[in-house]
């Protein structure tokens, strides 16, 4: 009876292994199909879409912000519009209302800790703390795509109806981010 039993795994064995195989190889095909976001992306655009289907920018002009994803799922946002008012009194602490008010619009600043869902194209992220004190501690779920070394996300839509899109570009090794010195 035990040589049947051998016999019949090891036929078994031998026609289920093409099938293992399928797969094994459907397996690695899609882990190879899934590119990481894990690195550090330049943002290339903040725009809005308004809700008759127009496109506009969110930040101004050549808005600036950098996006750093970790391997082991940390990540953290920072867009800027490029031109900013700086405080008349060159203090933080003696700001006027409206130095304040512009402080905080043209900024959004968010980190904590990120999960994908590849087969949903969605990113969430699970928010530590934000410039917009609101979101601190919330989990937000954004769809993303990645084409190329570009990666773009929509946000949820403002009461206004306009949907925010960050668009950004990987910095692979062989680029570097411009240094900007004191002008």
């Amino acid at each position: 009876m035990r040589q049947l039993f051998d016999c019949y795994i090891g036929l078994m064995s031998i026609k289920c292994l093409p099938l293992l195989a399928l797969l094994l190889f459907g397996s690695i095909m899609a882990t190879a199909q899934t590119p990481s976001i894990a690195g550090t992306w330049v943002l290339t655009k903040a725009e809005k879409l308004l809700p008759d289907g127009t496109r506009v920018s969110d930040y101004g002009d050549s808005p600036h912000g950098l996006v750093i994803f970790t391997s082991d799922g940390y990540y953290s946002v920072q867009i800027y519009r490029a031109e900013r008012l700086k405080f008349s009194s060159g203090d933080k602490l003696k700001g006027t209302p409206e130095e304040y008010k512009e402080a905080s619009l043209s900024t959004s600043v968010h980190f904590g800790r990120y999960t994908l869902d590849p087969a949903k194209a969605t990113i969430t992220f699970h928010i530590d703390r934000s410039s917009f004190p609101n979101q601190d501690d919330t989990t937000q779920v954004r769809p993303y795509e990645i084409i190329g070394n570009e990666l773009s996300w929509k946000v949820a839509p403002r009461p206004d109806g306009s949907i925010p899109i960050t668009v950004l570009h990987r910095i692979t090794s062989e680029e570097r981010l411009p240094a900007k010195g004191p002008n």
